[in-house]
């Protein structure tokens, strides 16, 4: 399917081959193992001499499809699918990485990749040094001889800043060490960090690329020969993507062009209707003029995804009040779903986060992430606003 060139053909039209059976829709393959024809064919597929499909902890025709679509998506060359996003990421560290390595990271990152980070690289002599979003410059400061690559979020989580791919790359590259992008809050339909000298991706697709908050899952793509030593490592460790859980990403990703202009047509409007409102002290939104990286985010962004990121005012007490005032929108730690969540980071996904961290990369006490749902904006505004205001 790769001579089709436009995103929503690719993400619809990309299947596994078809059955005797003919079927439009391609089928579930719920099955741990695959059966050969005689001792060579199986002693052949083991020995990797003939591509097949062997063991459901290795490969599934639903994987296969799902992967093939976001390699697609993101100009990647292989990728490989995980249980959940967390997966995916400490399977692509833990296969790249070395006793006596060194990681040079954004200091604004998902609270449990933090906590890897700090808590659990440290037992095994891997060590990070973490960089300002401000700063993109102290990053040659902070690489070392033993620094083996440079991860970032953009937008981050939950602070909505924005990192140049650009100039990232241009650093990794001038030091030959990789670059690895965890672009979430994205989706390779708003980005593709690739095109811009991303050595390999992360994406958690319990996120936007499920967009229903039904199934978790991740996936890493990149260069092929960094995709192989992941999917070694996975191999022997077992963190893959069930079939089902392909399946129906694969599925969800027919429509994620269509979902995603909604999200981001809905972010941004409540974004601009709360730089307004004499109760938010400050307003987050890539796409908005008054964000701080608004010139690198129209660069590298197709639109600026759905996450809208402010501060209550009242600090504890402020944000204590709005969420228990909030009617209609979901209190929840998921994002880009269906429907508009909002969060309080302080207390949920970063509350493991020491606290001076928190505050160094944006996470005040009465900071809200919210995550714009596919709802009339009319509605959404209406139950912001009302819990700002009770």
């Amino acid at each position: 399917m790769s001579d089709k060139k436009n995103f929503e053909t690719l993400a619809i039209r990309t299947q596994s081959e078809r059955t005797q059976f003919s079927e439009h829709s391609v089928p579930l393959y719920l099955t741990s193992g695959f059966v050969f024809e005689d001792s060579e064919e199986m002693r052949a597929s083991f020995a990797e001499e003939k591509q097949r499909d062997l063991y459901s902890r290795y490969s599934n025709p639903n994987t296969n499809e799902f992967i093939e679509k976001v390699c697609l998506m993101e100009g990647a060359e292989d990728g490989f699918a995980f249980s959940s996003g967390m997966a995916a990421i400490f399977s692509t560290f833990g296969a790249l990485l070395s006793a006596g390595d060194h990681v040079v990271s954004c200091s604004s990152v998902f609270g449990a990749t933090h906590g890897l980070f700090t808590k659990y690289f440290p037992k095994w002599n891997i060590n990070c040094s973490y960089f300002d979003v401000k700063d993109v410059a102290s990053i040659e400061s902070l690489i070392q001889p033993t620094t083996k690559f440079i991860y970032a979020e953009t937008p981050t989580n939950p602070g909505v800043d924005v990192l140049d791919l650009e100039v990232l790359s241009k650093i990794a590259k001038k030091h030959g060490i990789l670059l690895i992008i965890d672009n979430c809050f994205a989706t390779p339909y708003l980005q593709q960090p690739i095109k811009f000298g991303a050595d390999l991706v992360i994406h958690s697709a319990t996120k936007l690329m499920d967009g229903q908050g039904r199934v978790m899952g991740g996936v890493t793509v990149g260069k092929k020969e960094l995709i192989r030593e992941i999917y070694l490592f996975s191999r022997l460790t077992g963190p893959c993507m069930s079939p089902f859980n392909a399946w129906i990403l694969s599925k969800s990703l027919e429509t994620l062009s269509v979902r995603a202009d909604r999200h981001c047509d809905n972010a941004l409007k409540l974004a601009t209707f709360l730089e307004s409102h004499p109760k938010v002290k400050w307003v987050k939104y890539p796409f908005l003029k008054s964000h701080p990286q608004y010139e690198i985010a129209k660069k590298q962004m197709k639109l600026g995804g759905s996450i809208v990121a402010f501060e209550v005012e009242g600090g504890v007490a402020g944000g204590k009040k709005f969420f228990d005032n909030i009617k209609m929108c979901s209190l929840s730690a998921n994002l880009g779903d269906t429907r508009t969540i909002v969060t309080h980071p302080a207390s949920t996904t970063h509350a493991k986060v020491e606290a001076e961290v928190k505050l160094a990369v944006g996470i005040t006490d009465g900071m809200v992430r919210c995550s714009l749902g596919l709802e009339h904006i009319d509605d959404i505004i209406a139950d912001i606003q009302q819990a700002l205001e009770a």
